[in-house]
């Protein structure tokens, strides 16, 4: 492999507990990420929003995300993956207490500042976790090893719309202070569990790739400058953007695309439909790493990208069942991408991993404005089924990747 690093073992042993620790990270932001598709239904009526106002939730989230990848990279340069995360989850609890002065205001701008503010602890922690869990073990299994352990992240995405449903969403119609107040006890209960993981991890001692710091650079852009001169590890940047961009949307959305095709089953029980689709996500992971012993993950990749963009297509021309059908099966093939382009782009970086690593996690950025951008096109077409032509378009981007990936023999994965 051109510019690759001697195949080996890079992260040495560990305990199970410091490794479950990492692994529950992974659940940890997942709860916070989908907590924010029961948001959007519950803020769409409690403010009465429009469909790209209430597409504002994911865009205060993942611009949280942009914002402060960056820094988070710099901070883990100096003092390693452990204490980075620690950061994060602090950043996380604060968010979510901010919660509670937000809802007694009844403010909708409040609530967005809170959800960055949680979204800038999330970028600590994706920062520091996906390359802290391919970094323990061989290069050759870093992507299989970084699918399995991301599939807890759907088990914490089923968790956070369970909560959300249950303790949040209502088809009756409440005081507007009795339904902003609805948000408290979640976010106090993830406030109390982030800071609880904060400590365990403070405490449980982790192997020296998780501890370890880098040498002081003389110039900080100076990575960032190299980083720019690989066309290949841009490409994953984009294909990251567009991804994210797809999942957020398409998820984002779901539950208003099934109150809108099928008016009959009401908010709650749509979301529970958002269960089965996150529950399909998490199988898909799963299955995914399982495949990815036999089918190289760029090959596997591109004909699931080329799958979900014809499911969004379904579901713009179809509606009804078929269509809530179509988006609810296209979180299965979903669910290798973000791994996979993640370990893609940052194969053969060395000393680069840490700020390539940083940048892979601004791309979350699509989140927000690609979210936004189906919310506008809903709005302007008068349908949420339109809408979804932006993440077909995005998994064709994806698809390409995949395809850039496979032709080059030397950066194929083994």
């Amino acid at each position: 492999m051109k510019g690759s690093v001697k195949r080996r073992a890079i992260g040495g042993p560990t305990s199970p507990t410091a490794l479950a620790l990492a692994v529950g990270l992974f659940f940890l932001w997942g709860a916070a990420n989908n907590l924010n598709d029961v948001l959007i239904a519950h803020f769409r009526t409690l403010f009465r929003l429009g469909d790209l106002q209430s597409g504002l939730v994911q865009s205060a989230f993942y611009l949280g995300y942009f914002c402060f990848a960056v820094p988070a990279a710099l901070v883990m340069q100096r003092v390693g993956y452990r204490l980075a995360v620690v950061i994060g989850l602090v950043l996380f609890a604060l968010g979510a207490l901010l919660f509670w002065p937000a809802s007694a205001m009844l403010s909708y701008g409040f609530f967005l500042f809170a959800l960055f503010v949680i979204a800038s602890g999330l970028a600590f922690l994706e920062t520091a976790a996906n390359p802290m869990v391919a970094a323990l073990g061989s290069v050759e299994t870093a992507e299989r090893r970084l699918t399995l352990a991301q599939a807890f992240n759907p088990l914490g995405s089923i968790a956070g719309v369970a909560i959300g449903v249950t303790l949040i969403l209502s088809d009756v119609e409440r005081d507007p202070h009795a339904a902003a107040a609805a948000v408290r006890l979640p976010y106090l209960l993830i406030a109390g569990v982030t800071l609880a993981w904060a400590v365990l991890i403070l405490l449980v001692r982790f192997p020296d790739v998780a501890t370890r710091a880098e040498p002081a650079l003389d110039r900080a852009a100076a990575p960032f400058r190299a980083l720019f001169a690989r066309p290949l590890y841009l490409a994953g940047v984009a294909a990251q953007f567009f991804y994210v961009g797809a999942q957020v949307g398409v998820w984002s959305f779901l539950i208003r695309y099934t109150t809108a095709a099928l008016p009959h089953l009401g908010t709650r029980h749509a979301a529970w439909l958002l269960t089965v689709s996150l529950a399909l996500f998490m199988g898909g992971r799963f299955a995914g790493s399982a495949l990815m012993t036999r089918v190289p993950g760029a090959r596997l990749m591109l004909v699931f990208a080329l799958i979900d963009a014809a499911l969004c297509g379904v579901a713009v021309v179809a509606g009804g069942w078929i269509g809530v059908g179509a988006l609810i099966a296209s979180s299965a093939f979903m669910s290798v991408m973000y791994p996979i382009i993640f370990v893609l782009a940052l194969r053969g970086l060395g000393p680069l991993t840490k700020p390539g690593s940083s940048l892979i996690v601004m791309a979350i950025i699509g989140g927000a404005v690609l979210t936004a951008l189906m919310g506008l096109v809903s709005d302007v077409a008068g349908s949420i089924r339109f809408a979804m032509l932006v993440p077909a378009g995005c998994f064709l981007i994806v698809a390409l990747f995949a395809r850039m990936h496979l032709r080059d023999p030397a950066e194929r994965i083994a």
